[in-house]
């Protein structure tokens, strides 16, 4: 492979699959309101995904399910208006997709509609290979999700890795290549053995990116409020800390409040 790297002033799907074709990691970061987006696509991140993760991060629920169609595409809108580069990808939300095509093309186009996103990703496989038509066929580019599924939390009851055993190894094999055979221009594999993962990405031409996944895939996300350490309670495996924001603003409020209570602040350089 070639090890070229071309400058995108936007980037797109196809562009994804370039990269991966010249042999470039493909760099991908979760954002959901305006100024956070701003900062990640200023860092020439490649995609951004708004990711239904909203319903954890923001909104606090204990699972993703949720997070409704509305909010999604709230958040989406947000972000749009700050990206200038980075392509940016929108889950679709649980039970906009699953039950019926014509609900999951409803939800994809009001997604692209009032969001301006450029894609959207679904979780699964084979059993919603229906939504997944539909909505290619309107031409709304599609991100497929497999391994571990959040949305499918409890049909699995567990967050731990996926695919370990050769049955559903096989499964998670099958069901890329069926993602790649029906369009889809670019597949998530979450939380599954680095050789499996490596595997699927060798023997599909689009690209294959992970989180907890290994470092043989096509490019790698995080939840970036994770990588950033503004959470602090999850501790998986796979998540590198870039830095410890909750507690350079833990003490940063702390001392804020000392300081307005002790009438520091403001000072007369900070009034009028």
């Amino acid at each position: 492979m070639s090890s070229t790297k071309k400058q995108y002033k936007r980037v797109t799907t196809n562009s994804l699959i370039e990269m991966k074709k010249n042999g470039e990691k493909i760099s991908m970061l979760t954002a959901y309101d305006y100024t956070m987006a701003k900062i990640v696509d200023a860092a020439n991140i490649d995609v951004i995904l708004v990711g239904d993760s909203a319903s954890n991060v923001m909104a606090g629920h204990e699972t993703t399910l949720p997070i409704t169609l509305d909010q999604m595409i709230y958040h989406a809108s947000s972000v749009v208006r700050a990206s200038q580069r980075s392509l940016v990808v929108v889950d679709l939300p649980f039970g906009s997709y699953q039950s019926d095509p014509k609900i999951a093309l409803r939800s994809a186009i009001r997604i692209m509609k009032e969001s301006g996103g450029h894609a959207v990703k679904l979780e699964g496989g084979k059993e919603i290979k229906d939504s997944i038509k539909k909505i290619l066929g309107a031409g709304i580019p599609v991100m497929g999700h497999l391994g571990l599924t959040p949305q499918s939390i409890y049909k699995f009851g567990t967050y731990t890795v996926r695919a370990k055993a050769e049955a559903e190894a096989k499964k998670l094999i099958e069901d890329a290549k069926s993602l790649e055979k029906l369009g889809c221009f670019s597949i998530v594999l979450e939380k599954v053995p680095a050789e499996l993962a490596a595997q699927v990405a060798c023997e599909l031409q689009i690209p294959v990116i992970g989180i907890g996944a290994g470092a043989g895939v096509d490019g790698q996300v995080l939840v970036t409020h994770d990588m950033v350490g503004m959470t602090h309670e999850f501790h998986p495996r796979f998540l590198r800390r870039y830095l410890n924001l909750f507690e350079d603003m833990s003490n940063a409020f702390q001392q804020y409040s000392k300081d307005v209570k002790s009438q520091n602040f403001p000072n007369n350089q900070e009034q009028y």
